[in-house]
């Protein structure tokens, strides 16, 4: 089911008659751009145009350039067609006497179509899921207690699995180039991840007289198998 937001100043489901056989969640709101400011959160907009397609064409051109990623999907009378183009910055359009099925196709294949595109800010990696958006990880579905440090540490060791790195050269990528500690600190923070990593704690390996790696897990190697430094998991500490 989901969250639809219509941009309408008929009545309750006048715009488009089908959403009402729908087992999706509907709100409408007034077709007014000073409404979007406190509009509630949706999955995908429908603009009501048949009445009034400057107004609509506005709306739908504000709602583009804001860089707002839900899908808008427009609602029009026959007559309507002939001036729409992509201009009017949407996703999709929809006539107001469209079948449920219709409809139901088109609100499927635009909230689709929006979640294929939208970027990712999640990385997977042997059982670790770290959403860079919320500054969250995760080890198999259970929450991480991380520092802001240890995070990072964690984020950068995951977004280059299999690559070794030196203490010098994580310090430089993580802590950044004015950090004036020693590289002990990297060994402190590898050590305290690995502590809360728990039985995942051999995915941060050890390269003797090297430095550090991310090790894959075994489903997730590819040409990494074929590596010839051995790493091991550290757990005295440097």
């Amino acid at each position: 089911m989901a969250q639809l937001l219509v941009l309408t100043n008929a009545g309750e489901h006048d715009a488009l008659p089908s959403l009402g056989l729908l087992n999706h969640q509907v709100r409408h709101i007034p077709l007014n751009t000073s409404r979007l400011l406190s509009a509630p959160e949706s999955d995908l907009i429908l603009v009501d145009a048949r009445r009034d397609l400057a107004n609509a064409k506005s709306l739908c051109k504000t709602l583009g350039a804001s860089g707002i990623a839900t899908p808008i999907i427009l609602i029009l009378s026959e007559g309507g067609f002939a001036v729409v183009n992509g201009d009017w910055m949407v996703t999709d359009v929809i006539l107001d006497s469209s079948g449920p099925a219709e409809t139901d196709a088109r609100l499927r294949l635009a909230l689709e179509q929006s979640v294929a595109e939208a970027p990712s800010n999640r990385i997977h990696a042997s059982g670790v899921t770290i959403d860079e958006a919320n500054y969250s990880a995760k080890v198999k579905g259970k929450p991480l207690d991380l520092t802001y440090k240890e995070f990072e540490l964690l984020r950068f060791f995951a977004s280059h699995p299999a690559r070794v790195f030196t203490r010098e050269q994580l310090l430089s990528e993580v802590w950044g180039y004015d950090y004036f500690g020693g590289t002990r600190t990297v060994d402190v923070h590898v050590r305290r991840l690995r502590a809360k990593l728990g039985d995942l704690e051999q995915l941060i390996g050890t390269v003797r007289n090297v430095g550090y790696r991310f090790n894959l897990a075994e489903e997730d190697h590819d040409e990494s198998r074929t590596d010839p430094v051995n790493a091991e998991p550290e757990r005295s500490g440097s």
